[in-house]
């Protein structure tokens, strides 16, 4: 059946701080792709967009941050991808709202893609649509792109005063793009004083290293971390980038007094010599960049610095799936196999702790086959139980957990993998085949969909569809599962994830059976 689609001369047409944008509606849904939220010089801090006369069109998807490695397509059935031109004048925003009234004050939600903070764009998946979204939850929904890699995140500043933080440059892009929210988006139908952070992966760690991020203040209300928590983020005990960067000046044949060229030298030249130098110097230990720089900036990781004052009135979600890295094939016919079978893949996998992980397993897990055993993810379930554990230690504001553990309609039955879950958060489920399951994705979808919808609103997922959810208290972590049957357990999984946790080699560093940044 054929839309409403509505884009004239004169119609949709939206001032902002800098001039005026035209979208276009479709049937309720005003969109506005492409908004340029501020501009910046290669290693420096942004600045304000300059003011334009007339009217610009915002109906193309801006830039996309230039990426280190080519992308290869790869399980798109699982995580279906869009590509999209990259250039380092990236810092472009995307707008979908059901009113351009100033005076509607609808909930904001800002979608800080994945990716680390080297991969990744506002527009990579195809679920991160989110004119479904703004339709069905009657919010204003945001996307942005930002600086990444050595562009975003790459310490010059012992090398002059104009690079004081370059070291988290892609972070003051985030900063800048939510300052223009809390300018401009009253204007698209938006609250100012009501916005929310959610991201996955990469964009989880964002949310909350902006909660460390005084800049960012009164900026966000509430934030959703799914997937973002993990061990050994950034080393808040290394040094400065003096090291890798005389490393590069060298690499690219310039005098330690020539650090200026590297804010010409063509971008895959400068990838190509940083790779030349950054393992060694990584091997040894030292700094080599690619993640927000503790400093007076950003003031650390809240696991081992604690957090800000003002981290601890933020209200959030913290959750993981059950696979996380589980994007291998699944146990053909599980449910069939024949026990002594499932439990020699165990054996050969998990050795003398084989038994103990399978009775706490069975009884953290009832409902599920012992051999998903195989699948199950501690690298970012045991960190975000700590997370979730800190955070809940401060009543200033409340900190819900969760897990993703349904099972998807592949493979004979597949494990929640990474980034799973997001379809189901964006209402996107239709767009994403494997997600599709009569009778239990459409229901599922509804109480994913109305949980985060309602955390935005009120700062609290609780609704009817759902059962009651309470927040976490220390010592006291309740879990809301959602599976074909969404219930909520206490400290459920606590015992299984430490021994897991604890026998279990991390594999960061290794190559996983699929892009981990997606």
């Amino acid at each position: 059946m054929a839309k409403k689609f509505v884009c004239s001369k004169t119609e949709p047409v939206v001032q902002t701080k800098a001039g005026k944008l035209r979208g276009f509606l479709l049937d309720s849904t005003y969109t506005f792709h492409g908004i340029k939220y501020c501009d910046a010089k290669r290693f420096q801090m942004p600045t304000e967009v300059e003011p334009w006369e007339g009217v610009k069109d915002a109906l193309s998807y801006g830039f996309v941050a230039p990426l280190m490695n080519q992308e290869t397509p790869s399980g798109e059935v699982m995580i279906p991808h869009r590509y999209w031109p990259m250039d380092e004048n990236c810092q472009y925003l995307n707008v979908w709202t059901q009113s351009l009234d100033p005076k509607a004050k609808k909930p904001v939600l800002v979608w800080l893609h994945g990716g680390g903070f080297a991969a990744g764009s506002s527009i990579e998946h195809v679920a991160y649509d989110g004119n479904n979204m703004s339709q069905y939850g009657d919010v204003v929904v945001v996307s942005l792109n930002h600086r990444l890699n050595i562009l975003g995140y790459l310490d010059l500043s012992p090398f002059g005063e104009k690079y004081a933080n370059s070291g988290n440059a892609g972070s003051a892009d985030m900063v800048a793009a939510l300052q223009w929210i809390h300018e401009n988006i009253e204007n698209f139908g938006g609250d100012p004083e009501n916005v929310t952070l959610f991201g996955q992966s990469g964009g989880g760690m964002k949310v909350w290293t902006l909660m460390q991020t005084p800049a960012a203040d009164g900026l966000f209300h509430k934030g959703v971390v799914q997937s973002g928590v993990i061990d050994h983020f950034n080393d808040d005990t290394k040094s400065d980038g003096t090291k890798i960067v005389k490393a590069l000046l060298s690499q690219l044949g310039f005098g330690e007094d020539q650090v200026e060229k590297l804010e010409t030298v063509p971008y895959p030249q400068l990838v190509e010599a940083y790779r030349q130098v950054a393992p060694a110097l990584e091997k040894a230990g030292e700094y080599v960049g690619g993640n927000p720089m503790p400093n007076d900036y950003y003031l650390g990781d809240p696991r081992i610095v604690g957090f800000r004052d003002h981290a601890k009135t933020i209200p959030l979600m913290v959750g993981t799936v059950f696979g996380e890295f589980a994007f291998g094939p699944a146990i053909a016919d599980k449910w069939t196999l024949p026990q002594e079978e499932k439990v020699a893949m165990l054996q050969k996998k998990y050795g003398e702790h084989t038994q103990t992980l399978l009775d706490l397993f069975q009884k953290a897990y009832p409902e599920k086959d012992i051999s998903d055993l195989l699948f199950l993810d501690s690298l970012f379930r045991a960190p975000s139980r700590d997370f979730i554990e800190k955070k809940a230690a401060y009543p200033e504001a409340p900190t819900y957990s969760y897990l993703f553990s349904y099972e998807f309609p592949f493979d004979d039955g597949h494990v929640a993998w990474h980034c799973a879950e997001i379809p189901y958060v964006f209402h996107n489920v239709e767009l994403v085949p494997v997600c599709n399951k009569p009778g239990v994705s459409d229901r599922l979808e509804d109480q994913i969909f109305g949980a985060w919808i309602n955390f935005a609103r009120y700062g609290d997922p609780n609704y009817a569809a759902l059962p009651q959810w309470p927040s976490c208290k220390p010592g006291d972590e309740a879990v809301m599962l959602f599976d074909e049957v969404c219930q909520v357990k206490h400290n459920f999984d606590a015992e299984l994830v430490a021994l897991h946790d604890k026998i279990t080699p991390s594999f960061l560093g290794e190559e996983p059976e699929a892009p981990i940044q997606h």
